[in-house]
């Protein structure tokens, strides 16, 4: 199969998750390998990185994780991954997740996991990166973010354009479908950021 790139999947390394998540993102894993589609990771060894990875390394895609020296120290590196990059800290781990990646898909995931989407979608916002960033919502997980985020457009303390950066899927074939569309349409460049005293959009 022709490959299509690789797709940054963040997402939670909690062991203490119902199985709808779980499930959901190996379904992801699957997916991902049967588009022509590698993953680009975290490199946990447990949670939705663990489950994503084997979904795509059970069908024969690849996955690059990318994981601090102190993480490794601790043992926490998953050592089925295809290729991994141990990197010197948390920033650097960071940055080249993005350099590697084609677009991202978010799943659900606690503080580590937020910190991440909310980095990648200043960075586009600022127009830093013009790659897809897709939310995979699974049971409705990103609501109440999608939620604040549109507040603060509406109250001012973001352009509103700029509160549809990201696109919302249900399901893995969802968030595929959306990532793949906006590839193939090109991803829109972000309008130029402006002064809310200004009162544009």
């Amino acid at each position: 199969m022709e490959k299509k790139g690789k797709i940054c999947v963040f997402g939670a390394s909690s062991d203490r998750l119902e199985n709808t998540f779980t499930e959901t993102a190996y379904e992801l894993g699957v997916l991902m390998a049967q588009r022509g589609w590698d993953c680009v990771n975290g490199a946990g060894s447990a949670g939705l990185m663990r489950a994503v990875s084997d979904g795509v390394l059970d069908n024969g895609g690849l996955v690059t994780g990318v994981i601090p020296k102190f993480m490794v120290d601790n043992g926490w590196e998953y050592d089925r991954l295809s290729e991994m990059i141990i990197t010197p800290d948390m920033h650097t781990r960071k940055e080249k997740m993005v350099e590697l990646a084609d677009a991202f898909i978010v799943l659900p995931g606690g503080c580590g996991t937020l910190e991440e989407v909310m980095e990648i979608y200043t960075w586009r916002q600022l127009g830093i990166i013009n790659k897809p960033i897709i939310l995979l919502s699974t049971v409705g997980f990103y609501k109440p973010l999608v939620e604040m985020i549109d507040r603060c457009g509406t109250l001012g303390f973001m352009q509103h354009s700029h509160t549809r950066l990201w696109k919302v899927a249900r399901t893995p074939k969802d968030a595929l479908d959306k990532l793949e569309r906006e590839l193939k349409e090109g991803v829109e460049p972000v309008a130029q950021k402006r002064s809310i005293m200004n009162g544009e959009d």
